[in-house]
């Protein structure tokens, strides 16, 4: 029985990850509980799952739940999610965005196996995290579909994850392409938030659906391969993909090419994560064979999703550039979900940061969080002049 502490459990990840632990209460124990403000979700996962304590962003809601639950240990604040992390086994960080960076760091620096949704943490921090991660026993199981299709494929190839075999020639991340597929650059001009947050293939939170849409969570992604599994940016590919079907490649240098396929349904990598190395019977995401008529891929168009030429961009100056793109996007984001502004001025406004970019060094945590603080700045400084 493995102990869990499950931070983000009310969103589409956390959800998803009870789930699975549902479905193998003998494997998992749902030790800790963390949240933001979504009080009514909680209070259910609580009276299903008993878990000994609960954190919650949101001190007001914390008092709630402790008025409720005076049984379980109730608590609040950035520290207390990353104290959580000590008792546990596995520690599942589906926290949204950049606020997800202590956590993961936490986690490593325990030496607790990381089942990791928040890929910004690992983008925005990527140079301070490796150094977290060489603590013994620290260990990244990515949750995207598309990293764990990645370390599907290379388990078994290489010694370690984030120390690149000589023999991969590259990585191949597929996207589904959005919503806005082939659209002209006079149609994405009209595009609306109502529509930028209608995914065809996968449900997921508005935060990623619109980076989705923009294609910079693909973006995002790249910089997450390099990470992860220590390849440089000349050898991570994307092609566009709608069924969703396969998740990711990798080619190898005898040209022969490994692909992890299954139906679009996130449960499936978290359940790899979650019994890594071991695999467990489920049959989420499981092809019907007689259904799949075709596989089609294409390029992507790096001019209208120009998203995924600043991600590259970003990752290619390395310190603290992705900090910058991450932290860009995210109040470029935000501002779009409140209508603030349109979804064509986001990749422009990101640009203008990354214009911006004051070549800090990554030297330690502090200088993530630094550099977060001042892109943010300027971001809105950049809306304001508008």
């Amino acid at each position: 029985m493995k102990d869990v502490a499950l931070l983000g459990s009310t969103g589409s990840i956390g959800t998803q990850t009870l789930e699975v632990a549902r479905a193998n209460t003998d494997k998992f124990n749902i030790k800790v509980l963390a949240a933001g403000t979504s009080i009514g979700i909680i209070q259910n996962q609580i009276t299903e799952f008993r878990p000994e304590t609960v954190i919650m962003a949101d001190k007001n809601a914390a008092r709630l739940i402790k008025d409720q639950f005076p049984e379980i240990t109730v608590l609040s604040g950035q520290d207390a999610l990353k104290e959580s992390v000590e008792s546990c086994d596995i520690i599942v960080n589906a926290i949204v965005g950049f606020a997800g960076l202590p956590v993961t760091l936490a986690a490593l620096t325990e030496g607790k196996i990381l089942a990791l949704a928040n890929k910004e943490s690992l983008i925005a921090g990527g140079p301070v995290v490796q150094k977290a991660r060489m603590t013994k026993s620290a260990t990244i199981i990515p949750v995207d579909s598309e990293h764990s299709a990645l370390h599907q494929c290379l388990n078994g190839h290489q010694s370690s994850f984030n120390e690149p075999s000589q023999s991969v020639r590259r990585l191949i991340l597929t996207a589904s392409g959005g919503p806005f597929r082939g659209l002209t650059s006079q149609e994405l001009e009209k595009v609306t938030l109502e529509e930028a947050l209608r995914h065809p293939t996968w449900n997921m939170g508005p935060k990623i659906t619109i980076d989705s849409s923009t294609l910079m969570n693909k973006g995002l992604e790249i910089i997450e391969a390099h990470e992860l599994f220590g390849v440089s940016y000349s050898q991570i590919d994307v092609v566009v993909h709608p069924q969703s079907i396969v998740h990711s490649m990798v080619e190898f240098i005898d040209s022969s090419v490994i692909a992890q396929l299954s139906m679009p349904d996130m449960r499936l990598p978290i359940t790899y994560a979650l019994n890594y190395p071991e695999r467990c019977d489920s049959q989420w995401g499981s092809i019907n064979w007689h259904q799949i008529t075709k596989l089609e891929f294409e390029q992507p168009d790096f001019d209208s999703f120009a998203c995924l030429k600043l991600a590259y961009q970003a990752g290619e100056i390395g310190q603290t550039a992705p900090a910058w793109l991450n932290a860009a996007n995210e109040v470029a984001v935000e501002a779009f979900l409140l209508q603030q502004i349109k979804w064509v001025d986001i990749p422009h406004l990101i640009a203008d940061v990354l214009d911006n970019y004051d070549n800090r060094q990554a030297e330690e945590e502090n200088d993530i969080y630094e550099a977060d603080k001042q892109a943010r700045l300027i971001t809105k400084q950049i809306m304001e002049r508008k």
